[in-house]
């Protein structure tokens, strides 16, 4: 298959698959952003075909993505994560043990350990968030719910002692995670990635400060109440995230997510909000900007 044939911004090389890639898997490239934003939630190493790091950042660069936070979700993907920041200084990230992988871990007698070498892999620079944390009761039964409560509890202690944003994945459990937020307090920076709730959530948001990051999920056609919950945010609280390769913007749902697809969200979320497409890519960039820090630092 020559260059041309494979859908821009990915190209053969930057597959390592042997040049199996199959025609149509990736989306093509958007317009570029008027202004440069950033991928506030992206996996550079998940999915059926990884990619070259620095040219799948290339590929985004090239539509207006200044770059990313790389999040892990375990002890491999965290530790990606401290070498990818290493690797390209286009890249933040974010570490921490996921809600659905606690339970295991807890049951093989694993699960502090893992929250000690998390806890010393924040120590790094350019690890600025912790993350993704908090609860999933979508796949985990009532069994798990303990060992999910005390290692998201575990890392909101990380994140306040070593002053980090907190990114929470919440599935199925609004409630409790905002009850465990009462109980123990919030760091300075809390990120509700991937916002999966409703105007109701929205405004407690807005009354506490924390961030919504949307992603591809607000532009498919049955979220009306993520849009809904979009119109409320206080705009000073709204990000934006590709969650890649998953939840794919519409119209290219069921083609792999990718950081160079964030501005088919961007502009969707703009659109919606009515609000000039330069000025709503100032307003995320200095949102994220206020989360993370610098990426030039």
């Amino acid at each position: 298959m020559s260059t041309e044939e494979v859908p821009r911004p990915y190209r053969p090389e930057m597959l390592k698959n042997d040049g199996e890639t199959r025609r149509g898997d990736f989306a093509p490239a958007p317009v570029a952003l008027p202004l440069p934003v950033y991928d506030n939630h992206t996996h550079f190493d998940f999915g059926d075909d990884p990619i070259d790091l620095h040219a799948a950042l290339d590929a985004a660069e090239s539509v207006g993505i200044a770059g990313a936070v790389q999040v892990g979700c375990d002890l491999p993907s965290s530790r990606f994560t401290v070498a990818a920041v290493d690797a390209d200084p286009r890249l933040l990230g974010a570490v921490a043990i996921h809600p659905n992988d606690a339970p295991e871990l807890a049951d093989a007698g694993e699960l502090d350990a893992a929250l000690a070498e998390i806890d010393a892999m924040a120590a790094h620079p350019r690890i600025r968030a912790i993350g993704e944390t908090g609860l999933d009761y979508f796949r985990t039964g009532e069994g798990g719910v303990a060992a999910q409560h005390h290692s998201f509890r575990e890392h909101l202690d990380i994140a306040k002692r070593r002053n980090l944003a907190l990114q929470i994945h919440c599935r199925d459990a609004h409630i409790d995670v905002l009850k465990i937020l009462a109980e123990v307090g919030a760091p300075s920076r809390l990120v509700f990635h991937c916002f999966s709730g409703d105007a109701e959530l929205a405004q407690i948001c807005n009354e506490n400060g924390w961030y919504m990051s949307f992603s591809g999920t607000v532009t498919f056609k049955n979220a009306h109440d993520l849009r809904e919950a979009l119109s409320v945010a206080d705009p000073a609280l709204i990000l934006a995230e590709t969650d890649a390769p998953y939840l794919t913007p519409h119209p290219f749902r069921g083609r792999p997510n990718a950081s160079y697809m964030l501005p088919y969200t961007v502009q969707s979320m703009g659109q919606f909000l009515n609000r000039d497409l330069e000025e709503f890519c100032q307003l995320l960039r200095t949102n994220t900007e206020a989360v993370y820090g610098s990426w030039a630092s």
